[in-house]
């Protein structure tokens, strides 16, 4: 780690009452907020001498000091990644990833991820936010398929972080399940955090996870004993779905880590797709409201449990 940025100073009366990381990314705004938080949370910035945290609110007085960190560059490859653009302007772009792609370069994927894409498709995003995560604000797993939305300059990003985390935008799934719900539509609220046993896994945990909301709806039902059901999520929990899914007894077909007591060795994937995201621009204030068509492998699914697909794609 390196520092990329020092100083110190006195908090006066009109910015007393803000948190510490919203004063500091006004005080340096050519600063991520990711590196900002992260300084925060280890220390290198202080409040009176003292650590806290990046939703302490400063007082009128108080001196902040510290340096901002930073990991040691990674240059992102650019490579020509397939994926569908929905939508496009000067901050923003909405597309559709296909399945089996990973979102963001990590341990084991330096390459062949969708940030490789989109910096090949568009140099500037590599600039915006974390090294490793250029204008990644959600993510998706490999194996779900459809809508994200990405940006392409910092302030933009920092505006849809905060959309998400307002819920300021709706986010609609499609999900081929296994069984017929004894509900055709429901509300789920049920914790969600780490399996006590299986450290790689989520699970629902009452009273320690993290609180998680999903509502279904379903659309049909199908041969073999299946049901195309469309999902809205009030949260963004990891696995979120798949997990509540699994938990209600209908995990999603082709799941081998929430549904392994099911039959899905005749599926490429996880049959999840991102369907739809709306949210207001932040720029233009226009609705924007983008739907990702099913990927050729879940309609070939559809289709063989006898579904013709009728205005859902």
């Amino acid at each position: 780690m390196y520092s990329d940025h020092s100083f110190s100073v006195k908090i006066d009366s009109r910015v007393a009452g803000i948190r510490v990381d919203q004063f500091l990314s006004q005080y340096l705004p050519s600063v991520s907020r990711v590196h900002i938080s992260a300084s925060i949370r280890n220390g290198f910035i202080k409040v009176e001498g003292v650590s806290r945290k990046s939703s302490y609110r400063l007082k009128s007085g108080e001196t902040i000091a510290g340096e901002v960190f930073r990991q040691p560059e990674l240059d992102v490859l650019p490579e020509k990644i397939e994926f569908h653009i929905l939508f496009e302007d000067e901050s923003l772009l909405v597309l559709s990833k296909p399945p089996g792609i990973v979102v963001h370069p990590g341990s084991g994927n330096q390459k062949g991820t969708l940030v490789n894409g989109l910096v090949y498709y568009c140099r500037a995003i590599a600039t915006v936010g974390d090294k490793l995560r250029p204008g990644i604000v959600h993510r998706l797993d490999k194996d779900t398929s459809g809508i994200m939305v990405a940006a392409k300059t910092e302030l933009m990003q920092r505006n849809l972080v905060e959309l998400f985390k307002t819920r300021n935008i709706e986010k609609s799934y499609l999900a081929l399940l296994h069984g017929k719900m004894a509900e055709k539509s429901g509300r789920l609220v049920a914790s969600i955090g780490r399996h006590p046993v299986n450290r790689q896994k989520m699970a629902v945990r009452p009273g320690s996870g993290r609180h998680a909301v999903s509502s279904w709806e379903v659309l049909e039902e199908l041969n073999g004993n299946f049901s195309l059901v469309r999902i809205t999520i009030e949260t963004g929990r990891t696995h979120q779905i798949r997990v509540h899914m699994a938990h209600l007894g209908h995990p999603v077909v082709g799941d081998r880590t929430y549904g392994s007591n099911r039959n899905n060795a005749h599926y490429p994937r996880q049959l999840l797709h991102a369907h739809r995201l709306v949210f207001k621009h932040p720029v233009t204030g226009e609705r924007v409201d983008q739907v990702a068509p099913l990927w050729e492998d879940f309609d070939i699914s559809l289709q063989r449990f006898g579904y013709k697909l009728s205005g859902i794609v």
